[in-house]
């Protein structure tokens, strides 16, 4: 008798041209999956960095037309950074959580903590001097998305937006989930048994993160120009949460 092994692909979506403010995302992705064969199914995820997400939406300001507030120039001169880069990245943050040389980690907006609250100068066409912010509203935008590609393919997938950020206690960056639409972004064990039988009492796994650091294995980090990745062979049953759902309670937060 044949043994089932349980197996998830990941397959980047190739040929997606360069995203300018105001394009549609959907149709852009949407043609790609269709170029590529890969018609979605039902239980698909189509992970997508955030940044073609931004840079549709225009999500761009130019370091020329800020004017750094008291706090960004201390805070510049604190951590060597531009004082006007400073700015942008307070307009962006609820609070700073921490700082030193050359590093801002800050409370973004969404309530993700994270580098720079997302603010990104790597891989933004046009003149220097320009940066990109995260989205509007990275759930909203899984949603929409999520929305568009299932009227047009007659399926019902999961849409997660990505970004890489660092992790305490390690080196190195992983993917992490800012939006989601379609499946549940935080999974709770809690009350379900181990292979002994022993309740599990605190367990949660983020599938979402899982989701947006698989995928990053082939987005990349650098110059690979690979935007958007399916995954396919996932399960799940519970219902569908954002990725807001991952976001930590400050007050359990021991790294605040």
């Amino acid at each position: 008798m044949a043994t089932s092994h349980p197996a998830v692909t990941l397959t980047a979506l190739s040929g997606i041209p360069a995203v300018e403010p105001g394009d549609d995302i959907a149709i852009i992705l949407g043609d790609a999956l269709v170029a590529g064969a890969l018609l979605p199914r039902d239980k698909d995820v189509l992970a997508v960095t955030h940044k073609i997400i931004s840079k549709a939406q225009g999500r761009y300001r130019k370091l020329a037309d800020v004017t750094p507030s008291a706090r960004a120039r201390e805070l510049a001169a604190a951590t060597g950074k531009d004082a006007a880069l400073v700015e942008i990245i307070l307009s962006e943050s609820r609070q700073v959580v921490r700082s030193r040389s050359e590093l801002i980690i800050s409370e973004h907006r969404s309530g993700v903590v994270m580098a720079n609250a997302g603010v990104d100068q790597s891989n933004v066409p046009g003149e220097s001097g320009r940066v990109l912010l995260l989205p509007e509203d990275a759930d909203a935008s899984s949603a929409a998305l999520r929305a568009a590609l299932g009227a047009r393919f007659g399926i019902d997938m999961a849409v997660v937006v990505c970004d890489s950020v660092g992790r305490a206690w390690r080196n190195g960056v992983v993917g992490l989930a800012l939006g989601a639409a379609g499946l549940p972004a935080l999974q709770d064990l809690r009350g379900k048994t181990d292979l002994e039988g022993r309740d599990l009492k605190v367990t949660q796994v983020a599938l979402a993160d899982e989701i947006a650091s698989a995928a990053e294995l082939l987005m990349g980090e650098a110059d690979e120009g690979l935007p958007a990745v399916l995954v396919r062979g996932l399960t799940w049953r519970e219902a569908p949460l954002p990725a807001a759902a991952l976001i930590r309670d400050p007050q359990q937060d021991l790294f605040r």
